[in-house]
């Protein structure tokens, strides 16, 4: 095998698209850093447990496992952050306060997580530590919009569900509940079929309701169609009246479409209340994930209320126009003393100076070399 191949869906970044990834991260950040948000930087390796806490069989799935060499332990390369902000804010800053929290990093995937998906995913996200209203959830939902916005993306549509629905459900049928795993797996792929066959032997009431979560999608009217179709339960008006308070709050003057899903339940036994997906025209795969997650602080000693969001700026960047070369000054390379102090000078009026080293032509797809640096009547100038 050739050894500049690399392994299937991991891929260089060539300099256009790495300028459009770069500048897009820097741009979030920027905006994160204006709802006051703090930027953090968990590290790639972590011990297996510490990565994996709370976060399901499906992140284990993902997360690739190595020995460490100096302790004897399983170490793992992180596949999400979410997990090591979390850890930050319980264990680290311990903080009584709301805390806001971002970051940004390369994470890494066993296996992609969608159709021409990286398996070197580029995360980047925010986080709300230690409110449990919706008010936190107003906010974490404006924000993925408004970075939505500043990418650039037109006709987002944004998918709302809640676990607590199918909780609610299963919570009335012991028989149904020993089966959560397999009816998630059923209910993501919305296999009816799989349904009627798995809920054999349920209640009624519970089966009914099983089998209409695949169909509860569309616009906001779903969430009044869920109120007729599923059971009279507390649990369930809780949550439906919650989707309904976010749909309310969208803000108006953003592109969005809203749609109801409540058989979208990725992360079931991750995110413990309202959960979100971001679509755009041109990939099949979310581009947002995000959600509520109380109960992962727990497993770090400090329950604290959660709700954030993550995107992969890999996959935005793109749906993004290609990058447009930047001017830039050709100079020669030389030690004259003039010519070093005039690129200087250039170069802190913050211009690109590119000098042509000696015996080579320059090819260059990231700079239009519009302008040049010349020695006339005894003086470096810069001419067109």
């Amino acid at each position: 095998m050739p050894n500049w191949l690399l392994p299937e869906n991991i891929a260089d970044v060539l300099p256009s698209e790495a300028r459009k990834i770069e500048e897009l991260r820097r741009r979030l950040l920027d905006l994160f850093r204006l709802y006051g948000y703090e930027l953090v930087m968990p590290p790639m390796l972590e011990y297996l447990e510490s990565l994996l806490c709370g976060a399901g069989q499906d992140l284990d799935l993902r997360t690739f496992k190595l020995v460490d060499q100096l302790s004897g332990r399983t170490l793992g390369v992180r596949a999400d952050m979410t997990t090591q902000v979390a850890r930050i804010d319980a264990h680290l800053l311990n903080r009584n306060s709301v805390t806001r929290l971002c970051y940004a990093g390369s994470v890494l995937h066993t296996r992609p997580s969608g159709l021409h998906a990286t398996r070197e995913p580029l995360q980047i996200g925010a986080e709300i530590y230690g409110h449990a209203g919706l008010e936190a959830d107003v906010e974490i939902q404006e924000l993925l919009l408004a970075s939505m916005s500043l990418a650039g993306m037109t006709k987002v549509r944004l998918d709302l569900c809640h676990v607590g629905v199918l909780r609610a459900i299963l919570a009335q049928d012991p028989l149904a509940k020993q089966s959560e795993l397999a009816l998630y797996a059923l209910l993501e792929t919305k296999d009816i079929p799989g349904l009627k066959e798995i809920s054999t032997d349920f209640l009624e009431q519970t089966r009914n309701a099983l089998l209409a979560l695949p169909n509860l999608y569309g616009d906001v009217n779903v969430l009044e169609q869920a109120r007729q179709i599923l059971p009279k339960l507390p649990e369930i008006n809780t949550a439906l009246d919650e989707l309904a308070f976010l749909v309310s709050l969208i803000p108006s003057d953003i592109d969005a479409e809203v749609t109801i899903d409540l058989a979208d339940l990725r992360g079931l036994h991750y995110h413990s209340g309202v959960t979100f997906a971001a679509y755009v025209h041109g990939l099949p795969n979310a581009v947002a994930r995000g959600g509520r997650y109380d109960h992962v602080g727990e497993s770090f000693g400090r329950a604290r209320p959660a709700t954030g969001f993550s995107l992969d700026l890999r996959e935005l960047a793109r749906l993004l126009p290609g990058a447009e070369r930047k001017d830039a000054i050709m100079a020669p390379w030389g030690l004259e003393v003039g010519l070093r102090e005039k690129i200087a000078q250039l170069r802190k009026q913050g211009e690109i100076v590119i000098q042509s080293l000696p015996g080579h032509k320059n090819e260059l797809d990231e700079f239009d070399c519009n302008r040049a640096v010349v020695f006339e009547n005894g003086n470096w100038i810069l001419k067109s």
